[in-house]
């Protein structure tokens, strides 16, 4: 019989998950914040594999933005139905209100274990101020800023040039990892859930 005190422990369970709507799970580029009357509601790639996988787990999700309700409704309209969104709050990031509202929401009642996913630079900024682990996004987000066609458009050297000064930006900010997109979420999660069983807090 194997020695128990040899065996691995369990990455400990993640509490929740909140997200970015906006160049996170929606709208590739951030676009919709130049120009809120084109929103599409186009997800992300890996956005709904992300989400499913998360559902699956049984860890609540939810998403934020400071677009107005009508745009952030209108681009979640992509979305899954049971992902949460989270009414808008009147104190604007980077103070962390809005992520413990949103947590609150979901009716979590610690901050162990929670992750904020956005490739918006304020957004994450709060997820840090409010005591949570931050991953952030470098290709989809605003740092780059690009649509998907103009993403597509450019080299495979303009992307790498683009990709890296947004993830240097991002880890800049004091983010704890850096993704290209939701693609790779499972992964990073997996990556914190060590971190974590190291005792490493956020």
């Amino acid at each position: 019989m194997p020695n128990a005190d040899a065996l691995p422990l369990p990455s400990p369970t993640l509490t929740a998950v909140l997200f970015g709507l906006s160049g996170c799970l929606v709208d590739f580029g951030a676009q919709t914040h130049r120009a809120p009357k084109r929103a599409h509601s186009h997800a992300t790639p890996g956005a709904l594999e992300a989400l499913g996988n998360l559902k699956h787990q049984g860890i609540p999700c939810a998403w934020l933005d400071e677009l107005p309700g009508d745009v952030s409704q209108q681009l979640a309209a992509a979305l899954p139905p049971w992902i949460q969104p989270t009414i808008a709050n009147p104190t604007q990031w980077p103070a962390p209100d809005a992520c413990w509202q949103a947590l609150m929401a979901l009716n979590v009642t610690r901050l162990d274990g929670c992750v904020l996913v956005s490739g918006e630079p304020r957004l994450l900024q709060s997820g840090l101020n409010a005591g949570l682990w931050t991953i952030g996004l470098a290709s989809c987000g605003s740092l780059c800023g690009l649509a998907p066609a103009e993403w597509q458009a450019l080299s495979q050297q303009e992307r790498e040039l683009k990709r890296g000064r947004a993830t240097m930006q991002l880890f800049g900010l004091g983010v704890h990892s850096v993704i290209d997109h939701l693609g790779e979420l499972s992964t990073c999660l997996a990556d914190i859930g060590l971190r974590r069983q190291k005792g490493e807090k956020p």
